[in-house]
């Protein structure tokens, strides 16, 4: 495999609170990578750090062999796509005008969309079944209908790595079900994906890796087998579980939480 992105020796912090802490990490093409934790493990700070928006306190990532800091803003949109947890937009704009943002970090100032463009953003669309909806003001919409615009926009940019965070929040079961079978396609068609996400059952379904955090480090990385298992549920997710395999094809198992971890008073 080919990597795409890494980091190494990799923190960062709030003042002096540490979010994240010392960690290594490589991603490479045809990946489906899932950043799961309990809530403040770091894995939307991850996602941030991956993507640029922040610089770390300590350490390097490194984006097609070259350290992420040596790009600028509009070249790593080229390389990287983001689908932030929060789509919430003030301005007036209609679904098919965000989804053509994506197309920004390829055209030159003042430039309209080609021919190619238009293109990738009609089948952006039609992907995530916004068609219908492509002149409504995204303001106006759902929040699972403005999460597949984000995702939609994404897909439009054809950037090679795809991070996303939090992808499935406020989609009904059928849209999460579409909107992660969407991300494995892609990931088979030689795209990288890497997604925070809460639920251990869709993290395990679709995900070719784990990567668990806690508290800003890497507890424990490698096949949904791997990483879900009772005592990583137990010592990290404070539950006792119950670990099926899956009837799904790949490496994949059934999480039941059983009840919470009994702490003593």
């Amino acid at each position: 495999m080919s990597t795409l992105l890494s980091c190494s020796n990799l923190e960062f912090a709030y003042g002096k609170q540490n979010i994240i802490k010392d960690v290594a990490l490589s991603f490479d093409k045809k990946q489906f990578v899932g950043l799961i934790g309990p809530n403040g493990a770091g894995k939307s700070t991850l996602l941030t750090l991956l993507m640029g928006l922040v610089s770390p306190t300590h350490g390097e990532i490194t984006l097609a062999g070259r350290s992420l800091n040596t790009y600028k803003p509009r070249e790593i949109a080229r390389h990287i796509s983001l689908v932030p947890q929060d789509t919430s937009i003030d301005c007036a704009f209609s679904v098919q005008e965000v989804v053509a943002m994506g197309r920004n970090p390829h055209l030159g100032p003042f430039q309209s969309e080609r021919q190619q463009d238009l293109e990738l953003i009609q089948a952006a669309m039609e992907k995530t079944d916004l068609l219908q909806m492509a002149e409504r003001r995204v303001d106006q919409l759902s929040g699972g209908e403005r999460q597949r615009v984000f995702i939609a926009r994404a897909i439009a940019q054809q950037a090679p790595i795809l991070l996303l965070d939090e992808p499935t929040a406020n989609l009904d079961l059928c849209h999460q079900l579409e909107v992660l079978t969407l991300v494995k396609q892609l990931t088979e068609s030689g795209h990288t994906a890497i997604a925070a996400i809460h639920d251990l059952g869709l993290a395990s379904r679709f995900c070719d890796r784990l990567i668990l955090l806690s508290q800003g480090d890497v507890v424990a990385d490698g096949t949904p087998t791997q990483v879900l298992t009772k005592d990583n549920l137990y010592r990290y997710f404070s539950i006792e579980a119950q670990i099926e395999p899956s009837t799904e094809a790949g490496e994949s198992v059934r999480v039941t939480a059983l009840r919470p971890r009994y702490r003593n008073n």
